[in-house]
């Protein structure tokens, strides 16, 4: 099974942007975006209820949580307007403005003084910038993704769009190593200044990001359809139009994320919190897994090119309804090596599979003409779910903190649904990039599609 990465064959010569190139900047640019949201969420986790809400304890935690899951809810609001732009601009463009939009609320939050200082300011300023940080996000995998899957040959596109979501491992694990430290300061210290400070150091990961992303050319398609007059004047009410039930399938698809912020922030904050397992060790058990997966995640999206998206998807949500009950029961014995063992099996494998095969299981659902906005869109309206996850999970355990079996069975059926949506779909990973996606034949709006084009 090839993964390198200098497998770059089949692009005629004069192309600008290789599967190669487009990997890197897909990986380099999401793990700089990927950096500054995963801070925030473990900023959120770890000191964010005593910084910026009045009342101490499970009440202001829950409340820091809600902060994180408030991007979530402006996701789709960039899904849509970044979408919109991807499709009618280009996918370079929209790109680099995502990254400048993350990288600037980013450091502006750790600007931000607390509650003790100006009051409910703090919360309200706190929320606006976390907004502007989910409108950002709600663009960044499906631009990616879709530049990526332009340029990448037949047969292996799985595997050079599996670099977006690494990117976005690769970011969480630059942000929780820069936590490791600054967490370990006293309370005093991590309260005061220490927390600011991987939100300052945002601002060089932003200009190295632009750096990368700038060098990028849209993909030969893109601009051919565009030379054409070819695309859609308004993407969102077309892929409304064409495709809407692609849309709901990514829609329960993305479901299978909520598995994501469980295991990253709220057993982060359960853990440390309930149990008083240090957060030292808790965040080692998630860099050590997300490294790991770092390898796994090619491996396993070039498994999706030789026997389908589909049945790498599905193992991964199973696998993932499976490893939760480990991972918490791990967790409330204490037992760090186990700790370690359920952690690398959950995120190294379950949830890797779903991660290496996602962006290519999607975009492939939708014609060129809308595949970011339709992308971005169900994605995000799917990411919901993953947003409040631990924000509803810290209030169903606020009667019994150490109960932890709702949880888990909620986060079991919620993997089950995104197994249900998947099984709808079509296999996808041997379709030619033109006859991807539903036909879009309005005359008014697009050139006629070619017959051979399917759903």
């Amino acid at each position: 099974m090839k993964t390198s990465l200098q497998d770059t064959a089949v692009l005629p010569p004069h192309a600008k942007n290789s599967p190669k190139r487009a990997a890197v900047a897909s990986m380099a640019g999401g793990t700089l975006e990927y950096y500054d949201n995963y801070i925030y969420a473990l900023a959120a986790a770890l000191v964010f209820g005593k910084i910026f809400f009045p009342e101490a304890g499970g009440v202001a935690t829950l409340a820091a949580l809600a902060t994180f899951a408030v991007s979530y809810v402006a996701r789709p609001l960039g899904a849509v307007l970044l979408g919109h732009f991807g499709d009618r601009i280009g996918r370079k463009k929209v790109l680099v403005f995502i990254l400048i939009l993350m990288g600037t609320s980013t450091f502006l939050v750790g600007c931000l003084p607390g509650y003790a200082q100006i009051g409910v300011w703090a919360p309200t300023l706190l929320i606006t910038l976390r907004i502007l940080q989910g409108i950002s996000v709600g663009g960044e995998t499906a631009a990616a993704t879709v530049l990526t899957i332009e340029v990448s040959p037949e047969g292996r596109r799985g595997f050079f769009t599996s670099w977006a979501p690494n990117g976005i491992v690769a970011g969480f694990v630059l942000a929780t190593l820069v936590f490791v430290p600054i967490s370990a300061l006293p309370e005093a210290q991590l309260l005061s200044w220490g927390w600011r400070v991987p939100f300052f150091l945002s601002a060089f990961v932003t200009i190295a990001g632009f750096v990368i992303r700038a060098k990028l050319t849209e993909p030969e398609a893109f601009v051919e359809a565009q030379a054409e007059h070819a695309l859609v004047k308004v993407p969102v009410v077309e892929v409304f139009r064409s495709h809407w039930g692609a849309i709901i399938r990514v829609t329960f698809c993305s479901l299978a994320f909520a598995i994501d912020t469980v295991i990253k922030v709220f057993a982060l904050s359960f853990a440390t919190s309930v149990y008083d397992i240090p957060r030292s060790t808790m965040l080692w058990v998630l860099i050590v897994s997300h490294i790991c997966a770092l390898v796994t995640q090619p491996l396993l999206a070039s498994l999706s090119d030789r026997v389908g998206r589909k049945p790498v998807f599905i193992a991964g949500n199973l696998g993932c309804a499976v490893m939760i009950f480990a991972y918490f029961a791990a967790i409330q014995s204490g037992n760090v090596p186990l700790l370690f063992l359920t952690g690398f099996l959950s995120v190294s494998f379950a949830y890797a599979a779903i991660n290496a095969t996602y962006p290519s299981f999607f975009a492939e659902m939708f014609n060129l003409k809308v595949r970011q906005t339709g992308m971005a869109l169900g994605l995000q309206i799917g990411l919901i779910a993953a947003g409040f996850a631990p924000t509803i999970y810290t209030a169903l355990t606020a009667g019994n903190p150490t109960d932890w079996l709702p949880v888990a069975i909620i986060s079991a059926v919620i993997s089950l649904l995104a197994v249900a949506g998947a099984l709808t779909a079509k296999e996808t990973s041997r379709i030619p990039l033109d006859q991807l996606g539903s036909p879009i034949s309005n005359p008014a709006q697009s050139t006629p599609v070619r017959s051979g084009e399917q759903s």
